[in-house]
Formats: structure tokens, C-alpha cells, sequence
């Protein structure tokens, strides 16, 4: 099986995917052994390859190729386009857009566009996930400036928390620390690590964040936020609750702050605005998954996250999971 994290720079990657048999190889190899191929069908193991290289189920009698049951199946686009086009998706800190990935692969930008949203499914949040121990809580805003609009087009009462014209997104960052021996030199370091899971919310009020935070937060962890009046309503018995007073110039309360969610928040916006400039409220929730896995693995690398993504491209993805009805 290929270790895809060995592909340090694009030149590698096309270098070795050089023709379109590499790919479906590598493909292959990811998912079955020459001895075991398993149906995508009806699950049967042990089919037979076919002198066109296709493959046979005796059970069902199900023909099929390597790519079906894999996001790249029916597409007509070129297997070694797909695989640089990940690795592009990859290695981009901030993400890459249509226009720029269209260029590189050379396809058309609404093919480009069809692309990245099918890999942003395989971005999709683990809605399973409990944080724990010290967890930091924040909401943002997105979109609703009404500064360069013409004043009959302005909307009025927008300011501070108004939805009216915004997307109200709330965000939670676990935060643990490590302590690493440099062995060289004796030298203790603290490495700083954090986890987010961020939602789009209809609103920032206690009876629509209670209930997110009791699903996706242990009984027993430090809840850190500012001093939103909903955090009020944190259950005290089951957390215990710190409010950083950002409106009184506190940022630190007991060497507790809400940097994490907010260096996350910073890096949403430089996705988002640097690389996006907009995003439609319909696709938004893959943005915001993106954003979150961008930030959980940013310490990996792109090698890394290409070959995360390309395992969790073996799995179907249909032109339906990707187009959302306006």
C-alpha cells in the first residue's frame, strides 16, 4: 500500500502518479489485496478480475471498477487531475478557490467548483466528538456589512449581535498541554495543543447554545467564554465556568483565556475573506468544517492531510451530496 504522506511537493506527487493506471492501482491497493477483492455491491469477497480489467461478483453478478464505491466514481475527469487537485486542497493553508484550482489543473472553474465541494465532504465534523478538560467558547458573526452600501439599500439595526443581515457561528476549542524534553539539552518545553468544533447556530441565545454545548462537552470540564449574558446559563453542578471580561480589558482570568477559539476564528477569516472573498449561506456548513479540519491538522503538514483525504475518498459521493438545493 502507498503511503501517500511521502509526496512532500507536487513535483514528487505527479512524478509518480504518471499515468492513469498509477492511479487506479494505488486505488487498489488502498482498498483490497489481489487475493481479496470485495464487492461495492452487495459486500461478497473474493471476485474475479476480468481479462478488461474490470471485476466480477458471483453472487450478485454485479460487474464493476476500481473506482465505484469511491468518490471518484463516474467521473470523467482525469484520475491524476483528482489527485493533484487534492493535494492542492491539501497543502493550502487557507484553502484554494475555484478560480485558482481551475488554472492549475486545467479544467473549467464550475468543474473546479464541483471538485472542491465533493472533497469538502470528506471535511464533514465528527458530531461524536466530546471535548474535555479545558474547553474555550466563543460565537462570530458572519457577513451583514453595511458600510459600503447605498443608504436606501442599507439594513437598519444591524449592529452588535443582530442576525438580521449576519450568520451567527459558535465555536468551542478543547485546550490541553504537553511537556516534550529536548534530550539534547534537558530543556522542558510546553507544547500547546487544541481541538475545535465550530456550528452554524440560528442565533447566540442560552437556549440555542445549551444544548450544543451539553452534547459536545464532558460533565466536569472548565468552560471558558466572555461575558455573553447566554453563558449564564452554563449548568454550574455539571461545569465549572470562567468569564473573561473582554469589555473591561481582561484577557486572562486565572491563566485561563479564550485565545484558542479565537486564533481559530482568525484563521476562519483569512480563509474566508483571503481566499473565498464570499461564501453562500447554503454551502456555508462546509466552509465551517473545512475551517475546523484546516486548524485540527494544521500541525501535520499537507502530505499528511492528502493521504487522510485520500482514504476518506474511498467512499461514494454523488452529484446529490454535493449540489444543495437553493
Amino acid at each position: 500500500m502507498i503511503d501517500f504522506s511521502k509526496f512532500n511537493s507536487i513535483f514528487e506527487l505527479t512524478t509518480y502518479f504518471n499515468s492513469e493506471d498509477k492511479c487506479k492501482k494505488a486505488i487498489f491497493e488502498s482498498r483490497w489485496t489481489k487475493d481479496d477483492i470485495i464487492c461495492p455491491f452487495c459486500g461478497e469477497h473474493h471476485c474475479t478480475k476480468r481479462t478488461d480489467g474490470r471485476f466480477h461478483c458471483k453472487k450478485c453478478g454485479s460487474n464493476f471498477s476500481v473506482l465505484v464505491g469511491t468518490i471518484f466514481e463516474n467521473t470523467k475527469i482525469s484520475l491524476r487531475k483528482w489527485f493533484i487537485a487534492m493535494y492542492l486542497i491539501s497543502c493550502h493553508k487557507k484553502g484554494i478557490s475555484s478560480v485558482q484550482l481551475a488554472t492549475d489543473i486545467h479544467v473549467t472553474q464550475k468543474t473546479a467548483w464541483y471538485i472542491l465541494h465533493k472533497v469538502r465532504t470528506l471535511f464533514k465534523q465528527d458530531d461524536d466528538i466530546v471535548l474535555s478538560g479545558v474547553v474555550e467558547c466563543d460565537e462570530m458573526y458572519l457577513g451583514g456589512r453595511e458600510t459600503n452600501k447605498h443608504e436606501s439599500k442599507k439594513t437598519e439595526k444591524t449592529q452588535g449581535r443582530s442576525t438580521k443581515t449576519k450568520t451567527p457561528i459558535f465555536g468551542m476549542t478543547m485546550v490541553w498541554r504537553e511537556e516534550n524534553v529536548d534530550f539534547s539539552t534537558g530543556e522542558v518545553k510546553t507544547e500547546v495543543n487544541t481541538y475545535t468544533v465550530a456550528k452554524r447556530v440560528a442565533d447566540t441565545k442560552a437556549v440555542t447554545l445549551m444544548p450544543i454545548i451539553e452534547r459536545f462537552i464532558a460533565e466536569g470540564s472548565t468552560i471558558v467564554t466572555d461575558e455573553l449574558n447566554a453563558y449564564s446559563s452554563i449548568n454550574k453542578e455539571k461545569y465549572e465556568h470562567l468569564f473573561v471580561r473582554h469589555g473591561q480589558k481582561e484577557f486572562v482570568v486565572g491563566g485561563f483565556s479564550t485565545n484558542g477559539i479565537e486564533g481559530f476564528w482568525g484563521h476562519f477569516k483569512r480563509m474566508v475573506f483571503g481566499t473565498y472573498h464570499f461564501v453562500s449561506k447554503n454551502y456555508l456548513d462546509r466552509y465551517i468544517d473545512e475551517a475546523v479540519y484546516r486548524y485540527n491538522t494544521r500541525k501535520e503538514g499537507g502530505a499528511h492531510r492528502f493521504n487522510d483525504l485520500f482514504h476518506k475518498a474511498l467512499g461514494t459521493c454523488y452529484y446529490k451530496d454535493v449540489k444543495i438545493a437553493a
